[in-house]
């Protein structure tokens, strides 16, 4: 043939600026465009060949990546099919799409749209290169090889040549900007990125670089434990190894094949991306797999391969594409059914692995509806024995004991099993079993429990005094006249040491006599939402606020009850000038606002009726001091109360140093 001349027919002659702009971020993924081409004409070969189509020698099917630095070019041969200067004309001079303006405005920001969309990956070598060259021989007698040159612009030119053997050598002369691309240790680290597991042996240096039979595309019988271990350990190198795996192998409705890992995921977690690789026929697509698996798997590590996602896609496409949604639905639905099968034929062996899945399975039941209904099966609660059960196990052993008076079977549960000792003690010593929930996802998977769990709540340990926990009558209310109640609340309140971050309410109970003299509970709700604050920034507003602790003194306690006759006798008699006065100004304030015509006070009135608050203020000043200086000499008060603190861990330095001194004295 004579040499020929033309433009490729693209319409517009800046199609080769747009492709190295817009690609230009994702500039290394031309090797992989390359040699991802070879292979496939490779492999066509060898289906000609089965097929009888091709009755000649195969030889040897090898891909060859060669960096010749002294020349500044880069080499991707093959030996398979080989190209026509027809061919070269169909395929590479006429880009398949109509309309270039319409092609650059719709997929201008878009780099991975343009080639996945249009078949460019060959167009990809001119972002890293000043001109491209094909020699081609095509597997059809009697074909001449040919020689096609571009260089970067619309114009090319192609020639007969001279080649020995089948098969294309597409030759980049790299430019200046990525002479990296000549060093042997990149284009390895390039070729061990994308192209360590394709199906044809890809030499570089010498050297096979690639698995061509990686684990994940074999069957499960002709695998062992140690294969699955040895992938595991190729794929991460110097990890511990995993818990367990499921191999991903189906044809139907689409085509999907994989390994996925359990390693072990302390409790505090991240959530780790790139841990999955997503293979497009054993060709690495990506290791940002949002989309193609469900967020709460983000925690596996693994393989997933299928021919059914395009090997150039963008997270939007993966996102929206249909049969990219079925597959994440089969994914979760495996991993939930290798998770009931293991849990099944082993309970056992599944119950020590389960402080190391509780958190993933967590995760999922909060994050993935479906995974949630099928993990109710084998999701299990762990109580402070170290004793597992399943949600429904759970549900008939606590139901009789711990069901409330209101018909609500109540779930207790502990954070810290050494900080909660006493609390733990004292319900299981009435007969209560006392869950451990201290992982870092449990606040808010215990409040995805309650609303799964008909007529149920759950109760943290410490939240109030085991009397309360469970209740199945009406409180017991402290036998104290309305002054006591004042003068004691002023006597507790004013010996509770300062705590950082801390509010205290002084609450009155008629608790056993066995009880603490004094016990400290923390409100259940906001103890709740503040560690929910710590797990997501947009409640940071309850991380802020102080910790609200109630002081439950016991009337029944003979410690409190000493306290009691000793403050009637040595302090009340100070205190009832004070309390007279300020029944008296308020019921004169009173009668006033009665007075008031319309109920609205005249000027004069209301002067009146602040003047008179302003008396109860000052009366109510000299209660609390006289109460401040009352406790301040009483051991018994300051004792119970530093006990509490300290059975809470809320009692450090000074105050800690003082309770031992106190201690001490006492003895």
């Amino acid at each position: 043939m004579t040499a020929q001349k033309g433009s490729i027919g693209v319409t517009t002659e800046n199609i080769f600026p747009v492709i190295k702009k817009f690609l230009y971020s994702d500039h290394e993924i031309f090797l992989r465009e390359l040699v991802s081409n070879a292979i496939d004409a490779t492999q066509k070969l060898k289906t000609l060949s089965s097929f009888g189509e091709f009755k000649g020698e195969l030889g040897e099917m090898n891909v060859t990546v060669k960096a010749d630095k002294e020349a500044g070019t880069l080499t991707v041969s093959d030996h398979g099919i080989g190209m026509t200067a027809e061919d070269i004309d169909k395929y590479i001079n006429q880009i398949a799409f109509s309309g270039a303006e319409e092609f650059l405005e719709k997929y201008k920001d878009n780099a991975n749209a343009i080639i996945g969309h249009f078949g460019l990956g060959f167009y990809s070598a001119f972002m890293v290169a000043s001109k491209v060259e094909i020699i081609s021989l095509s597997y059809k007698e009697g074909a001449k090889a040919v020689k096609w040159s571009c260089d970067g612009s619309p114009e090319y030119t192609m020639e007969e040549t001279e080649k020995e053997g089948r098969g294309t050598d597409i030759v980049l002369h790299i430019d200046e900007e990525n002479k990296k691309f000549l060093e042997q240790a990149e284009i390895n680290a390039l070729l061990r990125k994308y192209c360590r597991f394709l199906p044809v042996p890809v030499m570089s240096d010498g050297k096979t670089v690639n698995d061509t039979e990686p684990s994940w595309t074999k069957k499960p019988s002709e695998l062992t434990d140690e294969d699955y271990l040895k992938f595991y350990r190729e794929l991460y190198p110097g990890q511990e190894d995993p818990l367990f795996w499921i191999h991903l192998n189906v044809d139907y409705p689409f085509n999907l094949t994989g390994i996925l890992y359990f390693p072990k995921i302390r409790n505090n977690f991240e959530v780790t991306r790139n841990r999955i690789q997503l293979y497009c026929n054993q060709v690495y697509v990506t290791d940002s797999v949002e989309g193609v698996v469900p967020e709460f798997m983000m925690l596996l590590q693994g393989v997933i391969d299928s021919p059914d996602i395009p090997l150039n896609v963008s997270r939007s496409y993966l996102q929206a594409d249909t049969a990219v949604k079925k597959i994440s639905g089969y994914i979760t639905k495996k991993v939930a059914s290798r998770l009931e099968d293991l849990f099944k034929a082993d309970r056992a062996d599944f119950e020590r692995k389960w402080d190391d899945i509780k958190i993933f399975i967590e995760y999922g039941m909060l994050t993935d509806q479906k995974f949630c209904d099928a993990a109710m099966k084998f999701c299990l609660l762990k109580d402070t024995e170290g004793k597992h059960y399943t949600l429904d196990e759970y549900r008939t052993l606590i139901e009789g004991p711990q069901t409330d008076k209101d018909g609500d079977t109540v779930y207790l549960y502990a954070t810290d099993a050494v900080a909660q000792y006493s609390y733990i003690k004292a319900a299981t010593d009435k007969g209560y079993n006392v869950l451990l929930m201290d992982g870092q996802l449990d606040s808010h998977f215990i409040g995805m429990l309650e609303s799964k769990i008909e007529k149920s709540r759950f109760v943290r340990v410490d939240s109030d005094v085991v009397d309360n926990l469970i209740p199945k009558a009406d409180r017991r209310q402290a036998d104290l006249s309305q002054r006591q109640r004042d003068m004691l609340s002023e006597v507790f309140r004013s010996q509770v040491p300062k705590v950082e971050k801390a509010e205290f309410l002084v609450t009155f109970e008629a608790l056993n006599p066995e009880a603490n003299p004094v016990l400290i509970t923390q409100n259940e709700y906001m103890r709740r939402m503040k560690d929910m604050a710590a797990l997501q920034p947009g409640m940071s507003f309850y991380g802020e606020l102080p910790d609200s602790y109630n002081l439950i003194v016991n009337t029944e306690s003979p410690v409190i009850k000493r306290v009691i006759e000793a403050a009637d006798s040595e302090l009340m008699p100070k205190l009832t000038a004070e309390f007279d006065a300020i029944d008296a100004r308020n019921a004169e304030a009173e009668a006033v606002r009665k007075g008031a015509a319309d109920g609205k006070l005249t000027d004069e009135q209301q002067k009146q009726v602040n003047h008179l608050d302003e008396e109860v203020a000052h009366s109510r000043n000299q209660v609390k001091s006289l109460s401040t200086d009352y406790a301040s000499s009483q051991a018994l008060v300051k004792q119970s109360i530093d006990l509490a603190l300290l059975a809470n861990g809320l009692l450090r330095g000074q105050e800690l140093n003082e309770f031992i001194s106190r201690s001490v004295k006492l003895l």
